[in-house]
């Protein structure tokens, strides 16, 4: 936090005070009304404030949402054309854990004290490479996220076998390494039983991929797709299946959206 404030104000400083407000996105449950953070299960984060403390020390306008809302919101107001004008539609963002953001009807979908979205801890299975940041085995997220992709390819490659970062990792099955890509492919597989489950219970229009995963987006394309395919009924709505174009960090962009949120819509939040 002490990192934030001094960074924030050295952007004020620069900009010659023409700042107007802070935007922040949390990988977790977060209370948007209030701006607080009421579990960031990754840090064991509980009940912060950050709102209030961020206002207090730079004395400007606070906005703070789950990452994956925040997300969401960027893809409505910077994404595709083509989502522009759909009016229902999940984005899954895919970092350390996996969350959601959903959009109904042209608007984010937040659900009481901010909990809607946590779909990332859904039981998709058991025995997953991980445990999710809440300790299952069990869940999406630990079958699905960037970890449980690593996990995968340092158990093929065995204990002799080199620490890597998921960026690593994707630099290596875009040369060709067919441990990374079998690694990628089998994550992104459980990345579309997840999906499938998300489009049988809310039919959305579009379900946007995002995260720095959809740099391996023509390696992953195909086994995502076919896993829903598998995963859905006949007779429901097909949903568009389509990587951000956001960039890696879909969430700095989310965070920008909050304050632009209430500056051009008129919504207040914290």
């Amino acid at each position: 936090m002490a990192r934030v404030v001094e960074c924030t104000r050295e952007f004020v400083r620069k900009s010659g005070d023409t700042v107007e407000g802070v935007g922040v996105s949390l990988p977790g449950l977060v209370d948007q009304e209030t701006g607080t953070a009421a579990f960031i299960p990754h840090f064991k984060w509980r009940d912060w404030e950050v709102a209030r403390e961020l206002r207090e020390a730079l004395g400007l306008a606070v906005f703070v949402d789950n990452d994956a809302n925040a997300a969401a919101l960027a893809e409505l107001w910077f994404g595709r054309p083509e989502i522009r004008q759909v009016r229902d539609f999940i984005i899954v963002l895919v970092e350390e854990g996996v969350g959601t953001g959903i959009v109904f009807d042209g608007q984010v979908y937040r659900g009481r004290s901010g909990a809607a979205g946590e779909f990332g801890h859904m039981t998709i299975g058991q025995g997953a490479p991980i445990a999710c940041a809440a300790g299952s085995r069990g869940c999406w997220e630990a079958f699905s996220s960037q970890r449980a992709a690593l996990a995968r390819y340092e158990q093929a490659e065995g204990a002799g076998g080199e620490k890597m970062d998921f960026k690593q990792l994707v630099d290596l099955a875009l040369e060709g390494d067919e441990t990374a890509r079998a690694a990628l492919r089998e994550t992104a597989h459980y990345l579309g039983v997840g999906i499938a489950n998300l489009t049988q219970g809310l039919a959305p229009e579009a379900v946007i991929v995002g995260g720095p995963i959809v740099r391996a987006w023509p390696l992953i394309v195909g086994d995502i797709k076919a896993a829903v395919g598998e995963g859905i009924c006949r007779g429901l709505p097909p949903a568009q299946i389509i990587a951000s174009t956001l960039g890696e960090q879909p969430t700095l962009m989310g965070a920008l959206s909050l304050v632009l949120m209430t500056k051009f819509t008129h919504v207040a939040l914290a």
